[in-house]
Parts: C-alpha cells; structure tokens; sequence
C-alpha cells in the first residue's frame, strides 16, 4: 500500500518496536485512513502516527470533545503531516454508527486503510442502545455494521485492521447466546467473545473482499495500560498481568511485559502499512507479527485454532446480521 524504501521491507519488527520505528521511511502521503476510537490511549497514538507521516487521517470518537483535546497536541499538523478530521460515532448505538457511516459514504472520499481500534473491556453487564449485550455490542457489532456501510469507499489495496486481544483465547463466541440471556454474565468470557469476533469477522471479511484486492487482518496490540481499563479496579491491569504470569511461570512459559502506548499500537500500523497483504491478510497478528495458531490454553501467545475457522466467520456473519437487521 504505501510507498517503502528497501530497509523498511526488508527490516523484522518485535515486541518492542514503536510506531516510530515500524514507519521509518514510510510516505503515507496521498492515503486516507479511518480510525476508531482516537478519544485515548491507542487510537490516539494510532492517528498521530500515521498523521506524522503523511496520511490524511479521519477520527472517530464517541465523546468529541474528549477527542479534540487528546488529539490536540497533532491535529495541527507539520511541515510533512496529512490532514486530520473528526467524526462522532458511538458503537453502542446503531442509531450512531449509520449515521457515521452514512456521512462518509456521501462525503465520497475513499479510504486506504480502516482501524477498527474502539473498544470497551470487562465491563459490568449491560445493554447497548439496541439492546445487545455491552462488549459484543460495541467491540464487534457496532464495528461490524459501520466497516460494511463503508466498504464501498474501500477501493484495491485497501486493507481492514480489526483490533482485538490475546483476550480471545477466554472464549469462542457463542452464537446460540450472544448476549447472555441464558449464560451467567462474566466479563472477561465476554471480552473474549467479542474479541473472538473481532478476528472471526476479519476473515470473513478478508474472505469475501480479497478478489477485490481489499485485505483484512486482526492484530493483539499487546498489554498496556490504557483507558480500556477503566473498568477494573485501580492497578487492574497489574494485577491481571501478575495473574497471568502466574500461569506462565507454572507452564513454563515467558512471562509478559507491560508496553508503552507507542510499542502496542506499532503491530497496528505493521499490519496495516508495513506488512505484505498476502501475509496478513484473514490473519492474526501480534508484535509485529503473524502469530502461530495455537491450541494450547496454558499460552498466552498465539492464537486459538476457533479464532481463525472459516465456518465460525461465516456462521458469525450471518448472525451479526440476523441481529444488526442488515444484510451486506
């Protein structure tokens, strides 16, 4: 998609690398980006990154003036930095997300790449505005319905950049009982439910788009304290970590470390500008990237073989629809 010099093609990227280093020598200039979810945290750092080097940027955000002032320190942009604009959207509300979606579709102007970056983690349960259960609401549905109003604005090239989590491998998604009504509500097997979807949809959609050229991947940023958290208690995430690691250390497994916000957005940016379509395209990625498949519950890294299966996609398609009342 962008232009590359020879090293960044040919250079290997980790866990550590930053957004800085994953785009050293990338030209994003003249491509379009969408990015949800730029009110904190890694949409931010997501935006400003691709801004920084050239991309004209559109950010969408619930909360608008959280949004202007998190986004304030770049919207103004450099010498080399592309344009950025704002948009309202709420995942949690359909009402929202057609409207969003709407707009741009009758603004016209294509995209490149979109970053389904938003998202909500193990919240207390409850419902979003239509009714779905809060984390498969807006982590998958709303995302779900705004990526396929606007896939006509998607021309050839174009890549999708699904964020989900290594939080997959708490659950597969359960079709029969999406939004709990039978199922003892628990955060963190909904936050795995939806971030499940979050890949699920990515190759249904890389499936059903790549004849035209458009791509789609899903990518684990990796652990970082970031507003997602606001759920949890205070030091929440550390604390899961340690939990974590706890399991690790008794499986014999490295244990996993905390990342800068410019570290766990950098496999976001690999996979969307970086990396060959052909590599990432229906799959998984973290640090920087392709993750093996993995049955292995006791590891953290990897993906669930569930995650990736094609028949799970495109049962999840049909049922996303069934539940949205669209068909795409």
């Amino acid at each position: 998609m962008p232009a590359l010099d020879q090293t960044t093609a040919t250079r290997t990227f980790g866990a550590t690398s930053t957004t800085g280093e994953v785009l050293e020598g990338v030209n994003l200039s003249g491509k379009r980006v969408l990015v949800t979810g730029v009110s904190a945290g890694l949409g931010v750092e997501t935006a400003r990154a691709l801004a920084a080097h050239g991309a004209d940027v559109v950010g969408a955000g619930r909360d608008l003036s959280k949004a202007k002032a998190a986004t304030a320190g770049f919207r103004a942009g450099g010498a080399n930095s592309g344009g950025f604009e704002l948009v309202e959207l709420d995942l949690a509300s359909l009402d929202s997300v057609r409207a969003c979606a709407n707009a741009l579709v009758d603004n016209g102007k294509p995209f490149d790449l979109v970053i389904a970056n938003a998202g909500v983690m193990a919240c207390p349960y409850g419902k979003t505005a239509d009714g779905f259960e809060t984390q498969f609401g807006a982590n998958h549905l709303g995302h779900f319905v705004l990526v396929n109003r606007i896939a006509s604005l998607m021309k050839p090239g174009s890549r999708l950049v699904n964020l989900s989590s290594a939080g997959h491998r708490y659950s597969d998604v359960d079709l029969d009982d999406p939004n709990f009504e039978r199922t003892p509500y628990d955060p963190w097997v909904a936050y795995g439910r939806s971030k499940t979807a979050n890949i699920l949809f990515a190759v249904e959609f890389d499936r059903r788009h790549k004849g035209d050229g458009i791509r789609a991947t899903a990518v684990h940023p990796g652990g970082i304290e970031t507003e997602l958290a606001r759920h949890l208690v205070e030091g929440g995430i550390r604390q899961r970590l340690e939990h974590i690691n706890a399991q690790a250390r008794a499986a014999g497994e490295p244990e996993i470390k905390l990342k800068t916000v410019p570290q766990g957005a950098a496999t976001t940016v690999w996979a969307g500008v970086v990396a060959a379509a052909d590599e990432v395209g229906g799959r998984y990625c973290e640090d920087c990237h392709v993750a093996e498949i993995d049955p292995d519950s006791a590891k953290r890294a990897g993906v669930k073989p569930y995650a990736l299966n094609p028949e799970t996609a495109k049962a999840l398609w049909a049922k996303s629809e069934e539940m949205v009342g669209e068909r795409f």
